[in-house]
């Protein structure tokens, strides 16, 4: 398990609209030798085969193409394609459309992949095959089906009050190769990739993406939050250079400020990681967290090169009950699917883990017979 590397993405002054507070990221050396550039597919729903008799369905309205080279020279950024009917009027009935895989080799150095779906379908396929030893608590359907049908809610960015308009206005920086998405200060996405001329392509993309319920219930009912003005008293400022000078100490002082507090609950903690496809000196991979209930967690994917930096980055902030759900099924196979041993580590009894599995949704892994016998069991001792 590591850690995110960002090293070369230094934060500038946050822009403020509502209560969203956008953090620019910027490179000094942009990465030449990975490019990216949108695929779009229209606002269709998307059906992945991604196993032997598994799909992922999900709100797909682009994807992203990785263009490298072997030996670091420039590569090349192909113009954003579109499909035959991109932009065709809408209809009454969405349209689906077939994908093979979250992450397809197109041809020599060019990979396509599902941004953000790579990390969620991660995380939807997490123990998905149920029980690995067939307990006789376990109903018939969780041992031979195992989790399926999986499903999880999330809100698509233009859903997000506030969020299309800072889009909008956000003036993008010199150099910017990415962003951080703060609801209410609290961090919703991060976003990163390789070139500046790839950011201002996909900049439109972050409202097309997926969000927690946290970050929609935010940014329905909190206030604007405050934006942090520079303030440079003129006592010492005798010339344009003194000027200059206090400008680029309040720029460092906000972006130590950011660094070490605003993103800790993403970049502090370790995080299990699954390589997806190598090409040449990149990884793209997607990482999941150790699901700490009642703490900040993300799911996502990235670029890494071959020194473990972070090129490309899409972040996505499960909600508390996500967290838990992830927490329960990690719990389980960490004991084999042991109910009495799982429940041990939780420190609570077995009847209070499969009531927990109930409210969490997943009553129905367990035999009706054994679950009437657990409610059993908590009414007696609130009787």
């Amino acid at each position: 398990m590591t850690t995110l590397d960002l090293t070369g993405l230094a934060t500038r002054p946050s822009q403020v609209w509502g209560a969203v507070r956008l953090v620019p990221l910027v490179r000094d050396e942009p990465v030449d030798d990975l490019r990216l550039h949108p695929e779009l597919y229209g606002d269709v729903a998307g059906l992945v085969e991604t196993g032997p008799r598994t799909t992922y369905v999900s709100y797909v309205p682009h994807g992203f193409v990785a263009t490298w080279t072997r030996d670091g020279t420039p590569a090349a950024a192909y113009g954003t394609q579109l499909t035959p009917d991109g932009d065709s009027a809408p209809t009454a009935v969405m349209g689906l459309r077939f994908h093979r895989k979250t992450a397809r080799r197109q041809a020599k150095g060019r990979l396509r992949f599902l941004p953000l779906h790579l990390a969620l379908e991660g995380y939807l396929a997490l123990h998905f095959g149920g029980p690995s030893l067939a307990w006789e608590e376990w109903s018939q359907r969780a041992v031979r089906h195992g989790l399926s049908p999986r499903v999880e809610a999330a809100y698509v960015g233009a859903e997000a009050p506030g969020l299309a308009d800072a889009l909008r206005v956000f003036e993008i920086h010199p150099g910017q190769c990415g962003v951080m998405v703060y609801v209410a200060d609290a961090l919703a996405a991060a976003f990163a990739v390789p070139h500046p001329d790839d950011y201002r392509a996909l900049h439109p993309t972050l409202l097309q993406d997926l969000y927690g319920e946290l970050i929609h219930h935010y940014a329905t009912l909190m206030p604007p939050v405050p934006d942090f003005e520079a303030r440079i008293p003129d006592a010492h400022i005798r010339s344009l250079a003194d000027l200059r000078t206090a400008a680029a100490a309040q720029e460092h002082t906000w972006a130590r400020f950011h660094d070490t507090t605003m993103p800790t609950g993403l970049l502090e903690h370790a995080y299990t990681w699954r390589t997806v496809y190598r090409m040449g000196r990149f990884t793209l991979s997607r990482f999941l967290p150790r699901f700490r209930p009642k703490q900040e967690n993300h799911i996502g994917e990235a670029i890494t090169d071959d020194s473990g930096r972070v090129i490309y980055l899409k972040t996505f902030r499960l909600s508390e009950s996500q967290v838990r759900r992830g927490h329960l099924l990690s719990t389980l196979a960490a004991h084999d699917w042991h109910l009495g041993r799982a429940a041990a580590d939780l420190g609570i009894d077995e009847a209070q883990l499969g009531l927990r599995l109930e409210s969490a949704g997943f009553g129905h892994l367990l035999r009706r017979d054994v679950l009437d016998g657990y409610r059993r069991q908590a009414r007696a001792r609130t009787g």
